[in-house]
């Protein structure tokens, strides 16, 4: 359940007690989930370190005592192939029914099942993949030197862990989200559960489950400062905390966008 401004109910009579409770007065206990409410709402949140969206959620209503899990509602059951087609208006649709079981079964694996973070995993694919398929970076300026091997640029970029020559291309972008360099692949392989095995094949970031997986996990590591950036619909900051800088933002925005209403 998640209480949101413009609610009546008891329920958020209930939740403007608690608040009271602990210090932070709503206003008047009418059960009406107004500014006041809101705003009471925000500063119990900040003061709890829960992210401060002004929305009566399941972590907040647990650590106000009002629920008894703090499990997010799922978006899952909606994102259907025909529904995740209208956020890729270009992409053939059977790349979509191929992928979008495994896509949806490393969100919910990473606990990843609420709207904001679903629509943020395939507006990312639509920003890094549009086909919607696993693809290896290419070959371009920003990665390879003139004349040079290639990804040579990439390979003392200590950033990103590589420091031997070949690291460039052993560990470029791959995948659904273009997990790049020898840190990320040592660390979210790790995460997913396959040990050190993706350093010794990188490969196999393009496998559609394991780039599915991959995808969730990074995202699951930067999940509270993604939510503060659309929480504050920041859509740049989101794609930067993913991308490092502004490549395919307006196909990201567009997608999520495009699902922010459809699944309103």
């Amino acid at each position: 359940m998640t209480l949101r401004p413009g609610d009546q109910s008891e329920q958020v009579k209930a939740l403007q007690r608690a608040l009271l409770g602990k210090g932070f007065p709503p206003g008047r206990i009418d059960g009406d989930f107004g500014p006041g409410t809101e705003a009471a709402v925000r500063g119990f949140q900040a003061s709890q370190g829960l992210l401060a969206d002004g929305l009566a959620g399941p972590r907040t209503l647990l650590a106000l005592g009002l629920a008894e899990t703090d499990t997010l509602p799922t978006a899952i059951p909606r994102i259907t192939v025909e529904r995740t087609c209208v956020l890729f208006p270009s992409t053939p649709r059977q790349n979509i029914a191929t992928n979008l079981p495994f896509v949806l079964k490393g969100l919910v694996d990473a606990s990843l099942q609420d709207t904001p973070m679903v629509l943020m995993a395939l507006a990312t694919i639509r920003a890094e993949t549009e086909s919607f398929l696993p693809v290896s970076e290419g070959i371009s300026r920003f990665n390879t030197s003139p004349g040079g091997a290639p990804f040579d640029l990439y390979d003392q970029r200590r950033d990103l862990g590589n420091g031997a020559i070949g690291d460039g291309d052993r560990y470029k972008g791959r995948g659904f989200i273009q997990l790049t360099g020898r840190s990320n692949y040592a660390e979210h392989g790790r995460a997913i559960g396959l040990g050190d095995g993706l350093l010794g094949h990188p490969e196999r970031a393009n496998d559609p489950e394991v780039a599915s997986a991959l995808l969730a996990s990074f995202l699951r590591s930067k999940e509270r400062a993604i939510k503060e950036a659309l929480v504050a619909r920041n859509l740049a900051q989101a794609r930067r905390l993913v991308n490092g800088g502004a490549h395919g933002l307006d196909r990201f925005t567009d997608c999520y966008e495009r699902g922010a209403r459809l699944f309103d």
